[in-house]
């Protein structure tokens, strides 16, 4: 298969100062995972989670991890693959596949929105993530006038989502975040999307994502997950 994840991908600029250095490193190293990540898509091989299933404890529990991993994401990617295999999808970038998903089977459109949508949730969640840089902060502000009020934009599209789903913080083409939520494994770079743009932050508000350990309190896991997001990848995906 030559699907290419080429998206989202953040090109930084290098700096003269030795604290713009020592951003650029950390930029560069979240870059250099993500073209790792990139790499492993390309091979046709199955993403590795990038940490333990343990590792966002007690905020996500161990065996919620190992199952939504293992399974759920594992089962997306195995009937992507087989969705496109043979077909000219194959040599299509997942970009240009979400482009034109009206127009291809509910098999693309459900398998390749888990597969993808789950990588990006993976990778946005950290312990101890950091805080937003200083570019994707003054475009929080810009957009919604502060950081509580994104978490309760943002909160109230994962809590307000009926069924399943997913809520995302996204950049539009002019670089504005907007928040907006999609029902089951669809995403804002879809031309189906209410609205649509470049994901940056991605919540799985399934229960599957946690259901074993917040049963039906979904409101519960959606401000743990404010407890585990990788503010230095957001930020990486935002520049």
């Amino acid at each position: 298969m030559a699907v290419i994840f080429a998206l989202p991908v953040g090109a930084f600029a290098q700096g003269s100062s030795e604290t713009n250095r020592e951003k650029d490193n950390t930029k560069n190293e979240i870059n250099s995972k993500t073209q790792k990540s990139m790499n492993t898509l390309n091979k046709n091989e199955f993403p590795q989670l990038p940490y333990a299933y343990d590792a966002l404890e007690p905020f996500i529990d161990k065996m919620t991890m190992e199952i939504h991993y293992s399974k759920h994401h594992k089962a997306y990617f195995d009937n992507f693959v087989a969705a496109i295999k043979g077909k000219e999808m194959e040599s299509m970038s997942l970009e240009q596949i979400f482009a034109n998903i009206s127009d291809l089977p509910a098999a693309v459109r459900n398998n390749g929105g888990g597969f993808y949508n789950h990588h990006l949730y993976w990778g946005n969640m950290k312990v101890n993530g950091g805080k937003p840089s200083a570019k994707l902060n003054a475009a929080i502000v810009k957009a919604f006038g502060s950081m509580d009020e994104l978490k309760k934009q943002f909160s109230d599209a994962g809590k307000t989502r009926f069924g399943s789903g997913w809520a995302w913080l996204s950049k539009d083409e002019k670089g504005n975040l907007f928040v907006s939520s999609t029902p089951n494994q669809d995403n804002p770079l879809m031309n189906v999307a209410e609205k649509k743009g470049t994901p940056i932050l991605a919540m799985d508000v399934w229960e599957h994502a946690y259901y074993l350990k917040y049963q039906n309190k979904r409101p519960d896991y959606i401000e743990a997950f404010w407890s585990v997001i990788n503010w230095e990848e957001v930020s990486a995906r935002f520049e």
